[in-house]
């Protein structure tokens, strides 16, 4: 393995290339991974590789799943959802969007993310469209005859220890259906503390470019590379490794965004019954009941056996109910009138 550029600037970077026969379509997760395993195995230097996804929300480190995301209409439509581990807001992608992905050595973050995000204009201003760099380091389309501008690319980054990385989702086209039912939660139901995406008017780079979303791809390899290493079948069994960890709940769902919401009201029959949820991110850590409903069995255990640390989002919490069948222990209550009870918020 020999290492890539190390100037002072970095770019032309060394591409890294997947073995051959290996899917160009692996879940974001794995594409993660591999940044971070370049950036902790590989020799200091300046990586950079591309990638492409089925459909898929990618939300940034300090997000609240459930406020950010639609996870009813994700798993309707099998989109996926996962976490990184950079900042910024919650991102959707599918085949039609080019992610890249820049690994550097140490050094300031403010510059390499601002070079980043010129050089990757540049490129594009060379193919015939006509971008900008904003003050956030995205890039921007500049409009054209009738066509609107908007954001073109937006960038995020996190610090290691000795490394950088950068990444940007860059959309050549997208399926505006997938991206609006994805990113757009039924906040009036559904409401915690955490970071909320800023959302930008896009706009499609297949109105601009002569070129299809694979030339894309190649020609950014061309134009921000000029070496190439490509990984083996050892490097491939580390990096699935790493990527379990963005598969488990606590990561995805979890957050040190903290809220505490009452859901509850009267159900005729049963009674007057309050439900408080404390919340870690979309995770249910304790829930507590209160009202002048009168139980059948112990209600608080039920409850907290049934919910706790699970996640808060209508699905899950309907999927508990019919599995679960807390509300046996409550005189009155039934199933239908549950569900309705957790979709109904009290302010006091």
């Amino acid at each position: 393995m020999s290492s890539a550029n190390t100037s002072e600037t970095h770019f032309p970077a060394c591409f890294i290339e997947m073995p051959e026969g290996v899917s160009n379509f692996r879940r974001a997760a794995f594409y993660l991974a591999a940044e971070e395993y370049v950036a902790s195995r590989f020799p200091q230097g300046n990586f950079l590789f591309t990638w492409r996804l089925r459909p898929t929300v990618v939300m940034g480190r300090n997000q609240v799943a459930h406020q950010e995301v639609d996870l009813d209409f994700c798993a309707s439509h099998g989109i996926d959802v996962i976490r990184r581990k950079s900042g910024g807001g919650a991102i959707f992608a599918d085949e039609r969007n080019i992610m890249v992905s820049l690994i550097t050595g140490a050094g300031p973050v403010e510059p390499l993310f601002a070079e980043y995000a010129q050089v990757v204009s540049e490129c594009l201003n060379a193919l015939g469209a006509e971008t900008t760099v904003s003050g956030r380091n995205d890039i921007l389309l500049e409009g054209k005859e009738g066509l609107a501008g908007g954001k073109v690319c937006g960038n995020a980054f996190y610090h290691q220890t000795d490394r950088n990385i950068v990444h940007g989702t860059m959309l050549y086209d997208t399926n505006p259906e997938l991206m609006e039912g994805a990113l757009h939660p039924d906040v009036s139901k559904l409401k915690s503390a955490g970071v909320k995406s800023v959302r930008s008017r896009v706009a499609l780079l297949k109105d601009y470019l002569d070129i299809d979303v694979a030339q894309l791809q190649e020609e950014l390899r061309k134009r921000l590379t000029h070496i190439t290493l490509t990984l083996e079948d050892e490097d491939l069994r580390a990096i699935g490794e790493l990527e379990q960890e963005y598969y488990t709940p606590e990561f995805l769902f979890g957050s040190s965004a903290r809220a505490n919401i009452i859901r509850g009201g009267r159900v005729e029959g049963c009674g007057t019954l309050e439900i408080h949820l404390a919340l870690r991110g979309s995770v249910i850590r304790t829930i507590t009941l209160c009202g002048d409903y009168f139980e059948t069995a112990d209600a608080h255990v039920a409850f907290a056996e049934a919910f706790e640390g699970k996640t808060f989002t209508p699905e899950t919490i309907a999927a508990v109910i019919e599995a679960e069948h807390p509300e046996r222990s409550i005189r009155g209550l039934s199933a239908e009138n549950l569900i309705n009870l957790f979709n109904t918020e009290i302010t006091h």
